[in-house]
C-alpha cells in the first residue's frame, strides 16, 4: 500500500476578517482527553493515544489511570492510581481547555472507573469512544469487579464501544451458548440495553482467512470492512483504532465515515508496523512520514520524467495485477 499523508483533522478555513485571537483559535487543533494506563512499550495505553491522536491532527490531553508493567510480549502487573488523583488530573485541565471528544481505555480499577465516569457525566454532549481491552491478565475477582463497574458506569455514556469480537461477546453476552457466533447487531442490542449508542466490533472470523470489522447499532450493521488475516501478531491495534476514531469525531465527522477513516488509518499503521523488541509488533502511527520505498521513488521519478517530456503518464496496472506493497491488516 502506498503511504498516504494524513491531513490535520482539525484544519479550518480562516476568515481574514477575524481578529488575530479568533484566527489563532480557529487554527488550533481539536483536543481529545484520553483516560488510559501508562505502559513503557508504547504499544498501547497513553503512549499509543498521544501518538495516534497527534498523527490524526488533533491534540491529546492524557490522564493517567494506572501504570502497567509489561513488555512487547506479556503483561506482568499493574499499579492503580487513587480515584482522587485521576479525577483531579482531568478536572484541572478541563477548567482550562475545551475538549471535543473523549477516549477511554484501561481505567485501572472499579474506583478508577467511578472517578472517570463522574467526570464524563459533567460533559454529556462530548462524544465518548470507549475501548474495552482484554483484561484476562487480571485475576478472576479483579476482572469481574472491573467489568461490572465498566458496564454500569461507562456504557451508559458511550457513543461508540470498540472491542474485539470475542472480548465483547464475553463482556456483553456472557451466557451466549448458541452454535453460531453472536452477530454485531446482537452485541449492539446488548450494549444498547446499558445505554451505548454503537459498537465497533473487530476481528470477526470469516472463511478463507478473512476477518470482518463492523459498526452496528441495535437496528443492525451500519458500515464495516473485511480484511485479510495475517500471521503477524500485533499489540496496540485496539487502542490505535479507538484513539483515531475519537480524533475524527472531535472535528464533527459523521460516525460512518469516521469509522471508515479510522479503519483505513489502522490498516496503514499496521502495514508499516515494526517489532521494537523480542515480542509482538506494534503499529507505526506515523507511517505517512516514512521515506518512500524504492518502488515508490522509481514510480515518482518516472512520472516526473514523463511530465517533463510532455508524455502521457504510464497507465495504471490492470486491476488483476498485484499491488507493489500489499495491504497488511491485523487485529
Amino acid at each position: 500500500m502506498n503511504k498516504t499523508a494524513i491531513p490535520a483533522t482539525s484544519a479550518a478555513v480562516v476568515d481574514p476578517a477575524m481578529s488575530l485571537e479568533d484566527q489563532e483559535e480557529a487554527q488550533a487543533p481539536a483536543c481529545v482527553m484520553s483516560f488510559n494506563a501508562s505502559e513503557a512499550s508504547g504499544a498501547g495505553g497513553l503512549g499509543c493515544d498521544i501518538a495516534t491522536i497527534a498523527a490524526m491532527g488533533a491534540h491529546c490531553l492524557p490522564v493517567v489511570t494506572s501504570i502497567i508493567l509489561k513488555d512487547t510480549a506479556e503483561t506482568f502487573e499493574h499499579h492503580t492510581l487513587d480515584s482522587e488523583t485521576i479525577a483531579e488530573q482531568a478536572r484541572m485541565i478541563l477548567e482550562d481547555v475545551p475538549i471535543s471528544a473523549w477516549k477511554v481505555g484501561f481505567l485501572g480499577s472499579p474506583e478508577g472507573i467511578s472517578a472517570v465516569a463522574e467526570v464524563l457525566s459533567d460533559y454529556p454532549d462530548v462524544p465518548l469512544v470507549a475501548y474495552l481491552p482484554n483484561v484476562s491478565w487480571l485475576d478472576e475477582e479483579q476482572q469481574q469487579s472491573y467489568l461490572d463497574a465498566f458496564r454500569e458506569l461507562v456504557l451508559p455514556q458511550t457513543h461508540v464501544l470498540v472491542g474485539n469480537h470475542k472480548t465483547l461477546t464475553d463482556f456483553l453476552l456472557p451466557d451466549w451458548d448458541a452454535d453460531r457466533p453472536a452477530s454485531p447487531r446482537e452485541l449492539a442490542v446488548a450494549a444498547g440495553q446499558h445505554g451505548t449508542a454503537h459498537v465497533l466490533v473487530t476481528g470477526i472470523s470469516m472463511a478463507n482467512q478473512f476477518i470482518d470489522n463492523v459498526l452496528a447499532n441495535p437496528l443492525g450493521p451500519i458500515t464495516g470492512e473485511k480484511f485479510e488475516r495475517l500471521d503477524a501478531s500485533f499489540i496496540g491495534a485496539g487502542d490505535t483504532l479507538s484513539a483515531s476514531l475519537a480524533a475524527l469525531l472531535s472535528v464533527g465527522a459523521e460516525i460512518h465515515s469516521a469509522v471508515g477513516e479510522a479503519l483505513s488509518f489502522l490498516d496503514q499503521a499496521l502495514d508499516a508496523g515494526f517489532r521494537p523488541g523480542m515480542g509482538n509488533a506494534i503499529p507505526d502511527r506515523f507511517f505517512w512520514a516514512l521515506p518512500p520505498s524504492e518502488e515508490e521513488e522509481a514510480a515518482a521519478a518516472a512520472a516526473l520524467e514523463a511530465g517533463a517530456l510532455g508524455e502521457e503518464p504510464l497507465a495504471p496496472e490492470p486491476e488483476d495485477s498485484p499491488p507493489a506493497r500489499p495491504s497488511r491488516r491485523m487485529h
